[in-house]
């Protein structure tokens, strides 16, 4: 499964809870070039990328996504 896939899935399922992620990517310029968000600053999830507040990022930067502590993606 890809990360978009992943972030759908958590969003959509009725079991599930998009505010319980935690997504890691690569933000150049950062410490260790890795900026961690919650689930709950995502505003929308496109094809390519997906939006908070503050910035479009590609879903190609995420590297790890966490699931209510548990590891759910890593790359």
């Amino acid at each position: 499964m890809d990360t978009r896939e992943i972030l759908n899935e958590l969003k959509w399922r009725e079991d599930k809870d998009l505010d319980k992620a935690r997504i890691y990517y690569i933000h150049r310029g950062a410490p260790d070039d890795t900026k961690i968000i919650s689930g709950s600053e995502i505003v929308e999830l496109k094809n390519s990328f997906f939006e908070t507040e503050e910035s479009t990022l590609p879903y190609h930067r995420i590297f790890k996504i966490e699931y209510d502590g548990e590891v759910v993606f890593e790359r």
